[in-house]
């Protein structure tokens, strides 16, 4: 069994928590799936983890400090961050 096996299988014993996929330029890896803990705090694991029940799915472009967000589910946001980057990134969201 290896790392990303026994992280899926701590992951699917919790239900609920949320998941968020996503593709693109930007990330450590090309596809991920971050998993936002009950306390607050993310996992980050290469690829797509199953099992998951998607419910929105969102765009998300960031460049130098200014983030654009088109939420199919909360809109359009922009916001800014204090750090500089540059990510586009289509990203799903579900538990």
């Amino acid at each position: 069994m290896n790392s990303k096996q026994r992280v899926e299988m701590r992951v699917d014993s919790k239900p609920g928590l949320k998941k968020y996929i996503e593709i693109g330029y930007g990330n450590r890896w090309f596809v991920r799936t971050e998993i936002e803990n009950k306390d607050g705090t993310e996992t980050e694991i290469r690829g797509m983890i199953t099992p998951f029940k998607l419910l929105s799915i969102y765009l998300r472009i960031w460049i130098g400090y200014k983030v654009l967000v088109i939420d199919l589910k909360e809109g359009i946001k922009i916001s800014t961050k204090p750090k500089k980057c540059i990510k586009f990134i289509l990203g799903f969201y579900g538990i």
